[in-house]
């Protein structure tokens, strides 16, 4: 049997790590809470950037997610937290870090009934009452397409929704888990019929088998349902046992997918090779305000 034959990684894909006083802090903190941060979970390549620069993702309802995504990396079984004192830890500790933006995600919990929006919505309050100046963005998964789980969430007013795509829709039930391509839209197209002020956003990945066409198809679909900030971003594997990199997309290939979204009326375009949902999230938010209605 022949073996798997693996892509080289490019240079422009090194990463340059920097475990600096900032870092071993946040780190510190995230354990004396008992928090957990996608950061780590998802063995993001910016970990260490952003931590340095005292910024990071949140992630609630434990680690352990109800899905199997092919892409991801954070650990699949049956979950058996759910603690309703985070979302008052998580705002603790956004406090101290002194965030001007805080962005919160989640594992997948088809396991519950409202798939954990509640526990969204007391985050997003949290923050507020201790953090009122703080911008907040959500990152949430599909609820299973719940309309109530999503008002839920919308209820407690974030700066930001963001669901993501993650793939172009051929390749859709391939990548991920349980997702749907169309409920996806479905999802950040409900959200603006329920609160138009929020800004909506989503993340392709790039390089998993999609065409370039498909990628232009992508955004214009997004577009359609009003989604106001796109990022797209170089898929890494992460193990040996998940998806295979098929293509690696240069910096100028990444430069020209920024300009083909915003081409079409994305308020904010962040397109780059080690591009996640929320790297620099800060600034999308800043750049979105200040760009036209889209």
């Amino acid at each position: 049997m022949a073996s798997k034959t693996y892509l080289r990684k490019p240079e422009w894909l090194k990463i340059q790590l920097n475990p600096n006083d900032n870092y071993k802090e946040l780190k510190q903190m995230m354990r004396g809470k008992t928090l957990h941060t996608v950061c780590e979970e998802a063995k993001c390549p910016n970990l260490h950037e952003c931590w340095a620069n005292r910024t990071a993702t949140f992630m609630i309802l434990g680690n352990i997610c109800t899905r199997a995504c092919r892409f991801c990396a954070v650990t699949t079984g049956l979950p058996t937290e759910l603690d309703l004192q985070e979302p008052e830890r998580v705002a603790e500790a956004a406090e101290q870090m002194g965030l001007r933006h805080c962005v919160v995600t989640s594992v997948a919990r088809d396991d519950l009934e409202d798939g954990g929006a509640s526990i969204f919505a007391a985050t997003i309050q949290a923050l507020r009452a201790r953090l009122p100046f703080c911008g907040v963005e959500v990152l949430i998964p599909d609820f299973l397409g719940r309309r109530e789980s999503l008002e839920t969430v919308l209820a407690a007013k974030p700066d930001i929704l963001n669901h993501n795509v993650e793939t172009v829709e051929r390749l859709s039930d391939r990548v991920r888990s349980k997702a749907k391509y169309s409920r996806s839209l479905e999802l950040l197209q409900r959200s603006k019929e329920i609160n138009p002020a929020i800004s909506t956003k989503s993340s392709l990945m790039v390089g998993v088998g999609e065409e370039w066409d498909e990628i232009l198809q992508t955004m214009d679909d997004l577009r359609k349902v009003d989604c106001n900030i796109l990022t797209i971003g170089q898929y890494l594997q992460p193990t040996k046992q998940h998806l295979p990199v098929l293509a690696y997309y240069t910096p100028e290939q990444f430069a020209q997918l920024k300009e083909e979204g915003l081409k079409r009326g994305f308020r904010h375009v962040e397109s780059g090779p080690l591009v996640r949902s929320s790297y620099h999230a800060h600034e999308q938010v800043q750049s979105a305000a200040l760009a036209p209605n889209g």
